[in-house]
């Protein structure tokens, strides 16, 4: 199956959020399908309007795999009023009803982030990296990597992830673990231990 970088479609970021609600395990957090869209759709909103790079992936008309970053000096690629709006309404609900909850995996990539800001001066982010799990095509992480390497030759950067991920992935691609912190999301009634992870690595060396 051929692959092919391009740019993301509009009506493509509908499927962007299905791809974060599955490869990100949303559903070890919440239950009903309504709070996993709404959440799904908060998250990308989140994202996407800071990114100052969004790199798609396709196989023919099928949207294969998405990566967003944020680089220091870029302009923002994507913003919305009613985006903003969105994510300000539903990280205050948010913040309403899971107290305990996001907030500590924040904190937690607060303290790495500080750290690693001891001895790094990095240059961006990657922010969102997902794949379409109904694609069986092999590579599309990769495909997505290398094009961000391409555009960005030489910059340092950073990035956020757990053990709900495939943080494997990074490690096979040169990234570096430079952050590791132990927490509980307190949910409601449910407990989630999660170990969270920062990695780093001067891309296109």
């Amino acid at each position: 199956m051929e692959l092919e970088i391009r740019k993301l479609r509009k009506k493509d970021a509908k499927k962007a959020i299905e791809f974060a609600i599955v490869g990100m395990h949303f559903n070890w957090y919440m239950d009903n399908k309504l709070l996993l869209n709404l959440y799904g759709r908060y998250f990308w909103y989140l994202e996407v309007t800071r990114a100052t790079q969004i790199i798609a992936v396709y196989a023919g008309d099928q949207l294969a795999g998405i990566l967003l970053a944020e680089i220091k000096g870029e302009h923002k690629k994507y913003s919305s009023f009613w985006k903003s709006c969105y994510i300000k309404a539903f990280h205050l609900l948010q913040n309403l009803f899971v107290k305990g909850g996001v907030d500590v995996y924040d904190q937690a990539n607060k303290e790495m982030f500080l750290q690693y800001c001891h001895n790094n001066n990095p240059d961006g982010e990657i922010i969102f990296l997902a794949a379409n799990p109904n694609i069986k095509a092999k590579g599309i992480g990769s495909i997505l990597l290398a094009e961000l390497e391409r555009r960005e030759k030489g910059k340092k950067l950073y990035l956020y992830t757990d053990n709900a991920c495939t943080y494997q992935f990074y490690e096979h691609r040169g990234f570096e673990c430079v952050g590791k912190k132990q927490i509980v999301l307190k949910l409601g009634y449910k407990r989630v231990p999660l170990q969270c992870f920062l990695y780093s690595k001067t891309i296109g060396k």
